[in-house]
Order: structure tokens, then C-alpha cells, then sequence
């Protein structure tokens, strides 16, 4: 079996063990992905019940990147639910008694147990945002010397942001009093998604190893008089236009609203 992109951001982090970007490269891989839970029963609507394995260091539940895993895992027909990594760390974070996390247990190089303070910090990693700009900036400038690693991370997260805004343009800019900082600037949001797009910023910026207080985020309209001076200076992202209307996510799909547990 080939190896996935979870393979190979682990493999990257255990030969750089002192790499503290190839660790969190891992762990944004892990949360972005989808992954196959191991149940101990069919879900019931919303709810379901993992299977959990009591261990000399606690309990866990096992879960895997590719379906074919979960099977060889089991080696017979078992219930699963397919999640988001978001959904699956908020849910094990939120539940008592702590369970950590068996990935890939057995079947592949990327295989390793996560203990629940693994996903409690997760959890808050995911849950933080970037505060929005609240001072205006008096000049904007292109982009200037951030990472390459963010603007990946930006460009993936904002890939995934379908339809929650028409684009983003990253500058840099000066403010009152002569601080200098870089600004993220989303295009006609999607009202009620700022909270979503600001997640998603600051998630990038966790995940590539660049403090939060690099980028500030700001929102602004098309009919805004400063769009067309975003527009010749940034570096823009086009986020893709919204499908249509796509049937109901299954639970655990949607990471704004993880699975319950039973």
C-alpha cells in the first residue's frame, strides 16, 4: 500500500526529531484529514459509540487515515464512522474519562498512540483565533518575508473554505504609531462566517510555526474604497465558489459540529 500524506508528514517529523515545524506539520495534517473510527455499534443519528481499548496508560480509541487500514486492523467486518481530525480531537478532548487516540495501530509507519493531553492541547489549538483589526492601517504594502510554510498552510485552509468568502488578500501594513505587521484581508465574508475564516487563519499560523501576532485579519466589502488598493498589492487567495446545494454532511463530517458520544 502506497503511503499517504499522513505517512509521509510522520516520517518527516521522526527524522528531524528536534524540527518543531515538521511536528506541527504533522498534527495539521492529522486535523485536516478525515479518518475512520472504530465503533463499538452502528451510529444512532448524531450519536455514536467508539470502541474503546482499556491500556496499562489508559483507555483509547483507534482510528485511521484510509478505510482499508480500519479493515486490516480488524480483520473482519467492523462499524466505523468516517470524521474529520478537528471533530475526532474536540470529541475525545471533551470526554470523560480522557481517551487518547491509537492512530494507525498496526497497519502503517505513520502508526503511534496520542494521550489525551496530546488532544487537550489540540483542542485549544483549534478552538483559539486571531483577534480581528480593529485600527486601520495608513499604508499597504505587498507581502514581505513571511515563511513559505504559512503561505502554504494559508493556501490549503483557505482551499477548503468553500463559499464563506469571494477572496483574501494578504499585504503588509503600516499602522498609527509605526507598528508593521502583515494583514489578511477577506473579500465580501459570508455573514456569520468571520469566526469560521479567522479559525482557519489562525490554524495556518499554529501549524507552520509563525506566532499569531504576525497577521492580523480584517473584513472588508467589494464596494470598500480600500479594496482596489488590497487588490494592487496583495498576494490573493481566490476561495472556490459554493456548489450546489450538497446533500447532508454524516456525523463527524462537519467539524463545526463533532459527533456525540453515546
Amino acid at each position: 500500500m502506497a503511503q499517504t500524506l499522513l505517512d509521509q508528514a510522520y516520517a518527516a517529523s521522526e527524522a528531524a526529531p528536534d524540527d518543531v515545524a515538521a511536528r506541527l506539520r504533522f498534527y495539521s495534517r492529522l486535523v485536516e484529514g478525515e479518518l475512520y473510527l472504530l465503533l463499538e455499534s452502528d451510529a444512532v443519528a448524531d450519536a455514536i459509540t467508539p470502541k474503546v481499548f482499556e491500556l496499562e496508560d489508559g483507555p483509547i480509541v483507534v482510528a485511521f487515515d484510509l478505510e482499508q487500514r480500519l479493515s486490516e486492523f480488524t480483520g473482519m467486518p467492523a462499524p466505523y464512522a468516517a470524521v474529520s481530525g478537528r471533530a475526532l480531537v474536540e470529541m475525545l478532548a471533551g470526554s470523560t474519562p480522557p481517551l487518547g487516540l491509537g492512530l494507525n495501530l498496526g497497519v502503517a509507519p505513520s502508526a503511534r498512540l496520542l494521550p489525551p493531553e496530546i488532544m487537550a492541547w489540540l483542542a485549544q489549538t483549534l478552538s483559539e483565533r486571531p483577534e480581528e483589526l480593529d485600527a486601520r492601517a495608513q499604508a499597504l504594502l505587498p507581502p514581505k518575508g513571511l515563511p513559505d510554510a504559512l503561505l502554504t498552510a494559508l493556501d490549503q485552509r483557505l482551499a477548503r473554505m468553500e463559499g464563506l468568502a469571494q477572496m483574501a488578500y494578504l499585504v503588509a501594513a503600516e499602522y498609527e504609531g509605526g507598528r508593521r505587521g502583515h494583514m489578511l484581508a477577506f473579500v465580501d465574508a459570508l455573514e456569520g462566517a468571520e469566526t469560521a475564516l479567522a479559525r482557519a487563519v489562525h490554524g495556518a499560523l499554529n501549524f507552520s510555526g509563525v506566532e499569531a501576532g504576525m497577521l492580523d485579519v480584517t473584513f472588508i466589502s467589494a464596494s470598500d474604497g480600500r479594496a482596489a488598493e488590497f487588490a494592487r498589492v496583495g498576494l490573493r487567495f481566490d476561495l472556490p465558489r459554493p456548489q450546489q446545494a450538497a446533500a447532508p454532511k454524516p456525523p463527524g463530517m462537519d467539524p463545526d459540529a463533532p459527533p456525540k458520544l453515546r
